[in-house]
């Protein structure tokens, strides 16, 4: 399948019966699927809104009433949910959003890219809030973590940000698909507001206008953002045992830079993988208990650099850091990534 058909199917799997967005390249094939399949099931809703600041606020009413809902978009349609999704986040609503990234900033094209790291892992909107958010690698992980991120949406009361790009949302590739889950078997919400009939008045409000009052409310978010990275945090290695060097990349990147490695290690040289799964919470703890062995650490990023800044601050100075990264939707090859380790590697005396 293709990836985006791949994580609309898995929402529908997850109890996703709400579906709201407008259409933007690289990832339409999303809302065109959404749009047949929600459509053949009993209470599936299906809009293309007016617009994506209007999609977003749909998302909104949706989860309030307590329905599993998705919307999904590329950069510059997800800038534009930027306010919304600061209020699911006051709210403590939950949600999925799927970012399929493409080359910026501005209209820039629509070529894959990874340049909206620091939008999705640092909020993007407005006041101090976390989304959680994945960064897939193949069309089988889009799917697990797809259908995941309704879970722990639900799980949370927080929005759940897959962090896809063009080629991810593009490319065909054979999956399995996870179960149906049946609506009457999701987990009751005992704070939805679906008329209060025989029980009394609840209330969802993002404007608190006392001050002691919204700073309480804000170290309620705190406390649960802390358990989510207690919790939740989620990466992947291979080749570290002995590495000498350790690559750290997330998504498509990561998936290409695996390649590069394995032609590396036939050459004898020993360097290893590291590969977030969680962008936020990100792994920093794993990148510190290889640092007492590896000090050589190299990120790839189809961007500027921006996981460089997480991964230097989880090493607290206790490592090198070198990035290689191609922007504006230039997709790294595994050659051109092997030249550059392999540069790097022999210059730093390593091997």
């Amino acid at each position: 399948m293709r990836g985006n058909h791949v994580a609309a199917e898995a929402a529908v799997r997850a109890g996703c019966r709400y579906y709201f967005g407008y259409p933007i390249t690289p990832q339409n094939e999303i809302p065109e699927y959404m749009s047949a399949r929600l459509s053949e099931i009993e209470g599936g809703v299906f809009i293309q809104a007016e617009s994506e600041i209007a999609s977003i606020h749909m998302v909104i009413g949706a989860s309030m009433a307590g329905g599993r809902v998705m919307t999904s978009s590329s950069g510059p349609g997800i800038s534009l949910k930027q306010e919304g999704i600061s209020f699911l986040c006051a709210l403590e609503l939950p949600a999925v959003i799927i970012n399929m990234t493409r080359g910026g900033p501005g209209l820039g094209n629509i070529a894959p890219a990874q340049s909206d790291y620091f939008q999705a892992t640092r909020g993007g909107g407005h006041g101090d809030y976390r989304t959680l958010v994945f960064g897939p690698n193949s069309c089988q992980e889009l799917a697990n973590l797809t259908y995941e991120g309704f879970n722990l949406a639900d799980k949370y009361r927080i929005p759940v940000v897959i962090l896809g790009d063009g080629m991810l949302g593009q490319m065909m590739e054979p999956v399995e698909l996870p179960p149906e889950i049946p609506l009457k078997k999701l987990p009751p919400k005992d704070w939805t507001l679906t008329g209060a009939k025989g029980r009394p008045s609840r209330f969802l409000r993002s404007l608190i206008l006392d001050p002691i009052k919204e700073e309480e409310h804000n170290w309620k978010l705190m406390r649960k953002y802390e358990k989510i990275v207690r919790e939740e945090v989620r990466w992947e290695t291979a080749y570290a045992d002995d590495a000498k060097m350790m690559v750290i990349a997330f998504g498509i990147a990561a998936r290409i830079a695996k390649g590069a490695i394995k032609r590396l290690r036939e050459e004898g040289i020993k360097v290893g993988l590291l590969r977030p799964i969680t962008l936020w919470p990100f792994p920093s703890k794993a990148i510190r208990d290889l640092a007492k062995k590896v000090k050589h650490f190299f990120v790839f990023e189809m961007n500027m650099g921006q996981m460089v800044e997480d991964v230097k601050l989880a090493l607290e100075g206790n490592g090198e850091v070198h990035f290689y990264g191609r922007p504006g939707g230039v997709i790294l090859t595994p050659l051109e990534i092997a030249r550059v380790i392999s540069s790097q590697y022999y210059q730093k005396r390593l091997g």
